[in-house]
């Protein structure tokens, strides 16, 4: 059978993408946008995590983080989520996370550009521009 192309061996990257419940849309605000990026500032100097590009759709986020060879990237998906929460005060205390999330790890640069060119086109694609 067809071998996989190379994989990326360390600091993996990963293609991340966690949805709100029932996709209910909570997440297209300024506020939102900035929690990200203060929560992406401190992953890097913290959890030696570097965000990539990304996308905040109204009821999901899309994401590319690299961390170190020991990267939790489920533990800091959590962190990530929580944080956002905070921000989120219009759902009241209904659940605003689906359960887990997405995850792809990348096994070259031409599929972190496939992934890219899907994310990019996601708002094109809902209507939203």
């Amino acid at each position: 059978p067809p071998r996989l192309r190379w994989v990326f061996p360390h600091n993996p990257v990963y293609f991340i993408t966690f949805c709100t419940y029932e996709r209910k849309k909570l997440l297209a605000c300024d506020a939102v946008h900035a929690v990200l990026i203060a929560f992406a500032e401190r992953a890097s100097s913290q959890h030696n995590a570097a965000v990539g590009r990304y996308v905040i759709m109204p009821d999901h986020v899309h994401l590319f983080v690299r961390g170190p060879d020991d990267f939790e990237v489920g533990r800091w998906i959590g962190m990530l989520k929580q944080t956002l929460s905070k921000q989120i005060t219009s759902a009241g205390k209904l659940p605003l996370w689906q359960r887990g999330f997405f995850d792809h790890l990348l096994r070259s640069d031409e599929s972190y550009a496939q992934k890219w060119n899907y994310v990019r086109e996601n708002p094109v694609r809902a209507g939203l521009v």
